[in-house]
């Protein structure tokens, strides 16, 4: 896995923001001396005329958060900004207060937040693998850890998400892979009707692989932005050695998972 080197040096094996301080990786080429978008420099042009000569390229503009209102591109599938995603107009899920602390009753009163992914009853779970035989294919850098038990994660939500946290980007997901540095602060996402599940890739950076427990392991990564029907039988792939496994829960999971 290649490593990368934030404005503020931190090392940071995300392309897109630090995993230390949430700094923007691209900031570190920006040199600090671009123009604003759509402003002309010099004296004679304006905002608004560089904007109409911007729409003139057939580049597609830019839309609006519905959650934050911060502007992003058409074709992304989440807001850099508060983590909403387009794809299920979910927010991510904050994480759980502290025990013993009180609820602001004042709160934000006034206004009306984006919707959770609606809540489900506890009948399936996920199993969190390290897998030596998707490392090996990987040929990472990183030392994989010793391979055991699962980890459960009960699956309550419609939707879940696949990655690892970051508290300075509001990224929280329900399905941690914490410890694989393969795997994206946003990986995927995973959906049910209550019968079935799908996986998504939210355009990763090293892709998410669908293939049968008894077959070899996958070879081509499932289309970004397109969801994929799991079979019973079906393992996902992510990371440098992380394998995903959505199966019922059982009775004694149903009484002890949150």
């Amino acid at each position: 896995m290649s490593t990368h080197t934030c404005p503020n040096g931190h090392p940071s094996t995300a392309s897109d923001y630090c995993d230390t301080c949430g700094v923007p990786i691209g900031a570190a080429s920006d040199g600090g001396s671009a123009p604003d978008a759509g402003t002309v420099p010099d004296a004679g042009g304006s905002p608004s005329q560089a904007a109409g000569d911007a729409a003139g390229t057939g580049a597609p503009a830019p839309t609006a958060c519905p959650n934050c209102g911060t502007p992003h591109d058409a074709a992304a599938l989440f807001c850099e900004a508060c983590g909403y995603d387009f794809t299920t107009g979910t927010m991510p899920r904050p994480p759980d207060p502290p025990a013993g602390a009180a609820p602001d009753p004042a709160g934000d009163a006034g206004e009306a937040p984006a919707p959770l992914a609606p809540a489900i009853a506890l009948e399936w779970v996920a199993e969190v693998w390290v897998d030596p035989d998707w490392y090996e294919a990987q040929e990472a850098d990183d030392p994989c850890p010793s391979p055991g038990l699962p980890a459960v994660v009960g699956l309550s939500a419609r939707s879940v998400l696949v990655g690892r946290p970051s508290t300075s980007r509001n990224i929280h997901p329900e399905i941690d892979c914490t410890g694989d540095p393969g795997v994206s602060r946003r990986q995927a996402q995973l959906t049910t009707d209550g019968q079935r599940w799908w996986v998504e890739d939210l355009q990763s950076s090293n892709g998410t692989y669908v293939g049968p427990a008894s077959g070899p392991l996958p070879t081509d990564p499932v289309a970004p932005g397109q969801r994929r029907e799991l079979s019973e039988d079906d393992r996902i792939y992510v990371g440098a050695w992380t394998r995903l496994v959505v199966r019922r829960a059982t009775p004694e999971e149903q009484r002890q998972l949150p």
